[in-house]
């Protein structure tokens, strides 16, 4: 490589280095400072002053006498979201790129094809006119001859002159047609071609982005002090569904006293979280984030107004499996159909001033019919972080 490249292809690996934990060797997670200026993931560096009775620095062992109260490092994490910004922006733009290509391939052959029925149709045509011109020659040519015969007064003559003259064109013209070429069939294919093409970038840019956004996935476990009293959770917190009976239960503040609704126990207040929920065999439930200080007691409205960035579903079964991504500083809510790597909708432009919970409402049995529980879904992460950064 010439030395400006081999100097970029440094000054890159050093740009990177800046974005790694010295402790895991991964990506920021959480990106922390400590008083000596050296950053680490704050589960890193947590786990490893817990694991040691003294806590110092694991890059210049600094011993710090009481242990120091870490804090995000916005900047670094400000950096990040800008780098993984223009790494989607690349990615969008490079699979568009090829999305434009093709289907300028795939017009230039219909274009062809259409061109190709064009000159073959013109062909016929022109072979017609050949043979009508032809016969209109011999025609003409034979009615002058008939002419100078007719003025012959040797009968005879003029019998045997008739009898020589070349038989006149027989083929029937009548119902000889040129037929316009039909683009019908051509044009219906390469709709369906470009279409099936679209699509097939589409889901394959839909896919990206949730293998994207998979990588923010969090740990998130039921609260039992938010369930409303006809709730049912699971001893692990991850499941939950619609009893018929309601429990005799504290009515504490946190607590949600008429709408069966229960909150996820992590809050969030900044960055970006992620988690699945299995909705296989419901009929009906909503799913979403709400604000901390969201209204529990009576009847609820489930609008971003009243604090609940929320999708639900009524009286099918069309999913199995929906992630929830949110974007706090983007101020962004996105919801996901696992199994089929697609969008199903986005709350856009929100302004979050709260901590957020993960919301969950599996709604009532309807006699058996939406029993099914809600379950939290560990995350298949198929990627790994360091490929968008």
């Amino acid at each position: 490589l010439p030395q400006s490249a081999d100097m970029s292809a440094a000054g890159n690996l050093r740009s990177e280095d800046q974005f790694l934990c010295s402790i895991c060797l991964d990506v920021f997670t959480d990106p922390v400072s400590t008083p000596c200026g050296h950053n680490f993931c704050k589960t890193c560096i947590s786990q490893h002053w817990d694991m040691n009775q003294s806590c110092k620095c694991p890059m210049c062992n600094e011993t710090f006498n009481i242990r120091p109260q870490l804090r995000v490092n916005t900047f670094i994490s400000e950096q990040m979201i800008q780098k993984r910004r223009l790494k989607i922006q690349e990615i969008t733009e490079s699979v568009f790129t090829a999305l434009k290509e093709s289907v300028e391939r795939r017009l230039k052959k219909f274009i062809k094809e259409i061109e190709d029925k064009q000159e073959a149709t013109e062909k016929q045509a022109e072979g017609l006119i050949k043979d009508l011109e032809q016969e209109i020659s011999e025609l003409m040519e034979r009615s002058s001859e008939v002419e100078q015969l007719s003025r012959s007064e040797d009968h005879l003559h003029l019998l045997q002159s008739f009898s020589s003259l070349k038989a006149p064109p027989s083929k029937d013209w009548t119902e000889v047609r040129v037929h316009p070429p039909s683009y019908e069939g051509t044009v219906v294919r390469a709709v369906a071609q470009l279409d099936e093409t679209v699509w097939k970038y589409m889901n394959d840019l839909f896919e990206a982005e949730l293998q994207r956004v998979q990588q923010y996935a969090v740990d998130v476990t039921l609260d039992p002090d938010t369930a409303q009293t006809n709730l049912i959770l699971s001893d692990d917190g991850k499941q939950v569904y619609c009893g018929d009976v309601r429990k005799k239960l504290p009515d504490n503040s946190e607590r949600f006293s008429h709408c069966a609704i229960v909150l996820g126990e992590q809050s969030f207040s900044l960055g970006r979280f992620y988690f699945e929920v299995q909705v296989k065999g419901k009929t009906k439930w909503d799913l979403g984030v709400a604000r901390e200080s969201i209204n529990r007691k009576g009847e609820i409205t489930l609008s971003p107004q009243d604090g609940f960035w929320t999708v639900g579903l009524r009286n099918g079964n069309e999913y199995k499996k929906v992630g929830v991504f949110v974007d706090y500083e983007e101020g962004l809510v996105s919801f996901y159909d696992v199994g089929a790597a697609a969008l199903i909708y986005s709350f856009t432009g929100c302004s979050f001033t709260h901590k957020l919970h993960p919301f969950f409402c599996p709604s009532l049995s309807y006699c058996g019919k939406n029993s099914a529980p809600l379950i939290i879904c560990p995350v298949n992460q198929t990627t790994s972080t360091t490929d968008f950064i």
